[in-house]
């Protein structure tokens, strides 16, 4: 059987897997799927996670659980040879291998592009995993926690401080969930008041969602300063060290929470491989999502995704090329996975083409955008449009069935409001407390050699003296240090006293 080698567990490589799985006939071909994370990230609920309307759980989708019949790797493709077709796998434990492969698919991704600003690598945060919209709900919540109990004052209030980079969808998201998801905590803190609560976003351009029209985004900017949220346009972010934000319009504040959302980029793996890469570090591939170099198509190699540089055929992508977002790649995995059949079968192949029918954001519990071509709903009706959307999205029954009933869930009891930010360090309170082996005690030093004495020179004995004994002046001198080396420590037992001789007791006789 031919070996298909799928780079990337993601939109466009679970979805390309996945469907292989429906169409693949019985021993016609065998798949493998290569990813260091166990699971595919719905990415439009990050947001939704970040602010506490989603379990964190429910936004991912478990590779083993859902690609019956798919070998699963959890390692990294770190080098792709495609004129020896091998790729070097390294597992997250383990030695590292060479894999064979008749046909690889490289959907492997992309990442959040920043730029070397002062700060942001140490203090801020992305919002590309699961594992950091969980970080910024805990960190949200823990700030609240220690706000609570401080004075009003400079300290409080940059605990209390949000700042997002970037205006586009991802940005708006998340900004908007999280100021709803602020002002529903002060009901829970008392001590708190709305007006000690700062959001800002800052955007470098002089509009946001560039997606929406602009009525639309004008629209979304009043909403948000009515709710007490600071979009700051045309401004760029100069420094954000020690959490400290100054902006180019010369203002400058503490902040708590820094969450970049200002682009993504092509998986930097990719260039560990022979394979084509263009300008922007993107694979190439044609419309119909095969690799193209210089010399035509590369025989063997497919790409989509984030990770590829897709022709958008519609004439409505950036620069001639499908934007990175989950509606492009969703679908494009689902055009390779069938041009991949249809090319083992000698089938002819079709060409990737989706036109946008429209964008659909949530901005919070109840508010919502909704914009397809002239058509824009806008408030409720598009916060409505936004769940279903997406809620029907989400791939495989058992995952949309666990996010609708989260939905409900939180309708009728609320959203939870712990925080978990400890989970990060499981082991200190076990670690606290544990007992530990005593030290072994030190080895006590030798004692000293006692010096070598002369002999004394032997005296005439005295009159009435025995024989050996020594003469006074030598019995008097070794009295001293013998009497100190017998008396006893502070607090020791004393040495039993030898009895001394007593002159026989005069008896008195019985009176009868």
């Amino acid at each position: 059987m031919p070996k298909i080698l799928i780079v990337g567990g993601g939109y466009a490589g679970f979805y390309t897997a996945w469907k292989l799985e429906k169409w693949l006939r019985k021993g016609e071909a065998e798949v493998t799927v290569v990813d260091p994370l166990p699971y595919m990230t719905y990415q439009p609920f990050l947001p939704e996670v970040a602010a506490g309307s989603i379990e964190p759980r429910h936004a991912v989708v478990s590779l083993r659980r859902h690609l019956k019949s798919t070998r699963v790797l959890a390692a990294k493709v770190t080098k792709i040879d495609h004129a020896s077709k091998t790729a070097t796998i390294t597992p997250n434990a383990g030695e590292a291998w060479e894999e064979s492969y008749d046909i690889i698919v490289v959907t492997a991704g992309a990442v959040s592009r920043t730029f070397p600003i002062p700060g942001v690598a140490d203090n801020a945060i992305g919002l590309k995993t699961i594992e950091e919209a969980t970080a910024i709900r805990d960190q949200i919540l823990t700030n609240f926690d220690k706000a609570a109990v401080l004075p009003p004052g400079p300290e409080r209030e940059r605990l209390l401080t949000v700042v997002v980079v970037g205006g586009g969808f991802a940005g708006i998201e998340v900004f908007a969930e999280l100021r709803s998801f602020a002002s529903a905590l002060l009901q829970k803190y008392p001590e708190l008041s709305f007006e000690e609560t700062h959001f800002h976003l800052i955007e470098a351009m002089g509009r946001i969602m560039p997606e929406v029209s602009l009525p639309t985004s004008h629209w979304v900017l009043k909403n948000l300063a009515e709710r007490g949220a600071q979009v700051h346009l045309d401004t760029q972010l100069k420094s954000a060290v020690d959490g400290v934000i100054e902006l180019s319009t010369g203002e400058s504040f503490a902040a708590g929470t820094i969450i970049w959302t200002a682009g993504v980029m092509a998986t930097p793996d990719v260039k560990n491989s022979d394979l084509p890469i263009e300008e922007r570090g993107r694979l190439r591939v044609r419309a119909d999502l095969r690799v193209e170099g210089d010399d035509g198509i590369v025989e063997g190699a497919w790409g989509c995704g984030d990770v590829a540089a897709v022709p958008d055929l519609t004439g409505g992508g950036v620069g001639g090329f499908c934007v990175p977002n989950a509606q492009h790649a969703v679908r494009q995995g689902k055009t390779l996975a069938k041009n991949l059949v249809a090319t083992l079968r000698g089938e002819k192949v079709h060409d990737y083409f989706h036109k946008n029918l429209g964008a659909v954001a949530g901005l919070g519990l109840g508010i919502g955008v909704f914009q397809s071509g002239k058509i824009a709903l806008k408030g409720l009706l598009a916060w409505f449009a936004h769940r279903g959307y997406h809620g029907l999205a989400m791939p495989s029954w058992e995952r949309k069935l666990r996010v609708i009933w989260g939905w409900v869930n939180n309708f009728f009891l609320g959203r939870d409001i712990v925080s978990l930010e400890a989970r990060e360090h499981p082991r200190v309170a076990f670690e606290t407390f544990a007992a530990r082996p005593r030290p072994a005690a030190p080895a006590a030093a030798p004692a000293p050699a006692a010096p070598a004495v002369e002999p004394a020179k032997k005296e005439p004995a005295l009159v009435g003296a025995p024989a050996s004994s020594p003469a006074p002046e030598a019995t008097a001198a070794a009295a001293a240090p013998a009497a100190a080396a017998a008396a006893p420590a502070e607090g020791a037992e004393k040495p039993a006293r030898a009895p001394r001789a007593r002159a026989p007791r005069k008896t008195t006789p019985k009176s009868e």
